[in-house]
C-alpha cells in the first residue's frame, strides 16, 4: 500500500494515479458549483448521455477504416452526444409544463437505452477491437497509455482553469441570480457554462470513473466539503482537495490490487470521506449536533432546576436532580445548598430582568434575543441593566 502512495508500483500505475488525481480535483471544483445551484441532477443526464455519442463514435472510426478505441474520438463523440442529451432537456423544460427533474429523467432513459442496443450491436461486430468497451460504464484503467493519462490530465487541467475564471459569476448567480441579473451578468450563458464544465469532467472521466459513476464525483467531494465551512469558495477549494485525494488514494488501492476496478475504488474512497465529513465536522456534522444539542439540554435542565429552587419548589426530574448535587447545588435530600441558593436568587433576578426589560418600551426590542438560557448582562449594557434594577420591586430585585 505504501508503494502505492508513493508511487512505487510501476509506470502504468503511476499514469493512471497522476490521471486520477486530476480528474478527481477538476470534477470536485466544477461539482461545487453545481451541488450550490442546486443542480446536481443535470450531471446524471449528462453522463448517461454520454452512452449514445460514445458507441457511435465507435463505429464511425471503425467505418473510416481506424482503430475503434481511439479515446480522443470516443471522447469527441461522447461530448456531442451529452450536448444533444441537455439541450432536449432544455428544451422539453422551456416549451413544455414538465419541470425539470421529468425530462432529466426521460432524457437519461432514452439516451441510456439506445446506448446500450448500440452497444449491444457493437459485440457482434468482427473488427475495430470492439472488446473491453463496455468498461467506460464503470471505468477500466488496464492498459492505459501514455497518451490517454495525458488527454485526461490536459482535460482536467482544462476544466480547473476554466472553473477559477468563472468562479465569482457562477457563485453569484449560484445564491442570488435576481442581484446577478442587476450586476448586468447574463445568467443563462452562465448556466450554460456551468453545464459545459460538467459535460467536459465527464466525457474527461470516462475512462476512469466511467460514465455511470463519474456523478458520483461530481457530487460527493462538494457535499462533503458542505460540512465543513459556511463560505462558498472554501468549498469549491475543499470540494477539490477532496476529489483529488479520492482520485489519488482510489487509483493507488486499485494498483494493489489489479482485480479491482479503479472507478468504484474511487467513489468509495469518496464515499469514506463524506462519511468522515458527516460525523467529525466540527461545525455540521453529526457528533458535534450530537454535543451541541447535549449541552443545550444540560443547559436547560439546570436553569429550570434553579428555578425551582429559587420558588421553593421539589425538583422531580431525575436528570436535573442529577446535576443540581453533581454541581454541589443541592443535596441529596432535596434541600438546597447555600451555593444553590445564591445561583437560585440570580437565575431568579435574571428571570425577573427579562420581563422588566418587557416593559421599557425603548428596549422591548431586545428581549427577543430571550432564550431562556442567555443572561440579559450579554445582551445589555451594565447601564441598561442598572435602569431595570431601578424599575424592579424590592422583592423582585433580590
Amino acid at each position: 500500500m505504501l508503494e502505492a502512495l508513493t508511487l512505487q508500483l510501476g509506470y502504468n500505475a503511476v499514469l493512471v494515479t497522476l490521471g486520477s488525481t486530476a480528474l478527481g480535483v477538476a470534477a470536485g471544483a466544477v461539482g461545487a458549483f453545481l451541488y450550490l445551484r442546486k443542480r446536481a441532477l443535470v450531471s446524471d443526464a449528462i453522463s448517461h448521455a454520454t452512452l449514445p455519442g460514445l458507441a457511435l463514435a465507435f463505429l464511425v472510426m471503425v467505418a473510416l477504416g481506424g482503430e475503434g478505441r481511439f479515446l480522443p474520438g470516443l471522447m469527441l463523440g461522447s461530448a456531442l452526444s451529452a450536448w444533444a442529451g441537455l439541450y432536449v432537456v432544455s428544451w422539453i423544460t422551456r416549451k413544455t409544463r414538465l419541470p425539470e427533474d421529468a425530462a432529466i429523467g426521460a432524457v437519461l432513459s432514452v439516451f441510456f437505452g439506445f446506448g446500450i442496443v448500440l452497444l449491444t450491436v457493437i459485440q457482434t461486430m468482427q473488427s475495430g477491437r470492439q472488446a473491453g468497451l463496455e468498461g467506460f460504464l464503470l471505468g477500466s484503467t488496464a492498459g492505459m497509455l501514455r497518451a490517454d493519462a495525458l488527454v485526461i490530465a490536459t482535460g482536467g487541467a482544462l476544466v480547473l482553469l476554466a472553473t477559477m475564471l468563472l468562479r465569482r459569476p457562477m457563485l453569484m448567480t449560484a445564491f442570488d441570480e435576481g442581484y446577478a441579473q442587476v450586476q448586468g451578468l447574463n445568467t443563462a450563458r452562465i448556466d450554460m457554462a456551468l453545464m459545459v464544465l460538467v459535460l467536459a469532467v465527464t466525457v474527461v472521466g470516462l475512462k476512469i470513473v466511467g460514465l455511470i459513476l463519474i456523478v458520483a464525483m461530481l457530487i460527493i467531494p462538494a457535499v462533503a466539503a458542505r460540512f465543513w465551512t459556511e463560505n462558498a469558495s472554501r468549498v469549491a477549494q475543499l470540494a477539490a482537495l477532496f476529489g483529488g485525494l479520492s482520485g489519488y488514494v482510489g487509483a493507488a488501492l486499485s494498483a494493489t490490487a489489479p482485480d479491482l476496478p479503479t472507478g468504484p475504488i474511487i467513489v468509495l474512497v469518496a464515499f469514506a470521506l463524506f462519511a468522515l465529513s458527516l460525523l467529525f465536522a466540527p461545525s455540521r456534522g453529526v457528533l458535534a449536533s450530537a454535543l451541541r444539542h447535549r449541552r443545550l439540554q444540560h443547559e436547560v435542565h439546570l436553569r429550570q432546576g434553579l428555578l425551582a429552587l429559587a420558588h421553593g419548589q421539589p425538583v422531580y426530574e431525575t436528570m436535573t436532580q442529577r446535576m443540581l448535587r453533581g454541581r454541589g447545588l443541592m443535596r441529596a435530600d432535596g434541600v438546597p445548598t447555600d451555593e444553590g441558593r445564591n445561583a437560585a436568587a440570580q437565575a431568579l433576578l435574571d428571570e425577573n430582568r427579562w420581563q422588566e426589560l418587557r416593559r421599557i418600551e425603548e428596549l422591548a426590542s431586545l428581549a427577543i434575543r430571550d432564550d431562556g438560557l442567555t443572561r440579559i448582562d450579554e445582551v445589555l449594557t451594565s447601564d441598561q441593566v442598572k435602569l431595570i434594577d431601578t424599575r424592579l420591586s424590592p422583592q423582585g430585585a433580590v
